[in-house]
């Protein structure tokens, strides 16, 4: 049949359960099945869903993994389970950590909370050692007056407290990726660079007083 593609390969018991009435393949399984024959990007996003879904866990992807060494695309699916990670919130959040990899930059950590002389917020990304947040702006966020103050009152607090923030959209992630990691390489070395000047000028004075 036109557009179907059909494959075949072993299917032991434990990586079958029933839903509605039906005999399919658990979810760790059928991560695992789409990672094998999908782009790595398409892969990452599948898994990254599953795990935030906590449908499955790292190691139930491990072992379906171990249980077809020799079976097509086993390679790509195992480096996707790797670097999946159920902290990606959405589909852009996972396509954008494939960015950064395919473009070079340092893995980020994700979600964390961040403060200053105040409370400031959650970040999509966050490269620590250069000062660096990286957000991921969905179309909602531009439509909505009310959010987007939100966000410019939000970008102010991460800036005074010493962070260099980089937005970017599903358009600039997914059609101009390496221009987005030129931005966050530039926030690196301002942040750095920063980071140097305030570390110097909290020094203690050497030499004559």
């Amino acid at each position: 049949m036109k557009g179907v593609r059909l494959t075949e390969a072993g299917l032991p018991g434990s990586q079958v359960t029933v839903r509605y009435g039906l005999r399919v393949t658990t979810p760790a399984r059928t991560v695992v099945d789409l990672a094998r024959v999908l782009p790595f990007r398409a892969g990452v996003v599948t898994a990254d869903n599953a795990l935030a879904q906590r449908l499955v866990t790292k190691d139930e992807l491990r072992h379906v993994v171990a249980t077809c060494r020799q079976w097509p695309g086993v390679t790509r699916a195992a480096e996707v389970v790797e670097f999946a990670n159920g902290l990606s919130e959405s589909a852009l959040e996972s396509i954008a950590r494939v960015a950064f990899r395919d473009c070079g930059l340092p893995p980020p950590e994700l979600q964390v909370w961040v403060d200053g002389e105040e409370f400031v917020g959650r970040t999509d990304f966050l490269w620590k050692d250069s000062n660096t947040v990286g957000e991921a702006d969905g179309a909602l966020k531009y439509q909505d007056p009310s959010r987007a103050r939100r966000q410019l009152w939000r970008d102010a607090r991460l800036r005074d407290a010493g962070f260099e923030v980089v937005h970017f959209t599903w358009q600039e992630i997914n059609e101009t990726p390496e221009r987005v990691a030129a931005s966050i390489r530039a926030a690196f070395e301002r942040g750095r660079y920063a980071s140097t000047r305030s570390a110097i000028s909290r020094a203690p004075a050497s030499g004559h007083r």
